[in-house]
């Protein structure tokens, strides 16, 4: 996973500048048929059912970067999901998914971070239920 160029921005605005960081204190975790770009908000299904996944931001739902529920004093800037996050099954296609994002709103809003998958995966009809399990979203932010 990386940083979008909106969260590269307001971190360097919070630790340089002074400015608040106003990280979300929820998550709404979205697909997309595109690839991850760091300036661009991605291209998420339209209608049969997506909607993006809201997950609390907390020492619960992410794991610290030494892989537990504690504040992070791990070395390698490394965590992930520690709850499976699950989407709503499909109602129809949903195309070819190629990334997942994470954003500040349940629609719209900024994307702060983003990954490819490591092979698309093809929502062609309904009934897919598209599951990212325990520690399958990970993100590194320095290494």
């Amino acid at each position: 996973m990386v940083l979008t160029d909106y969260a590269e921005n307001k971190i360097y605005d919070a630790l340089l500048r002074g400015q608040a960081l106003g990280a979300p204190a929820t998550w709404y975790i979205g697909v997309c048929t595109d690839l991850r770009a760091d300036s661009s908000a991605g291209v998420e299904p339209v209608g049969n059912g997506y909607a993006r996944v809201a997950v609390t931001a907390n020492l619960t739902n992410f794991n610290s970067t030494q892989g537990n529920t504690s504040a992070s004093t791990g070395t390698d800037g490394t965590g992930e999901n520690a709850v499976a996050i699950t989407f709503p099954a499909s109602t129809g296609a949903w195309g070819n998914i190629q990334s997942v994002r994470f954003y500040d709103a349940f629609t719209g809003g900024n994307s702060w971070i983003a990954t490819d998958l490591t092979a698309a995966l093809n929502v062609s009809g309904s009934g897919f239920t598209l599951s990212f399990a325990n520690g399958q979203l990970s993100l590194q932010i320095d290494n």
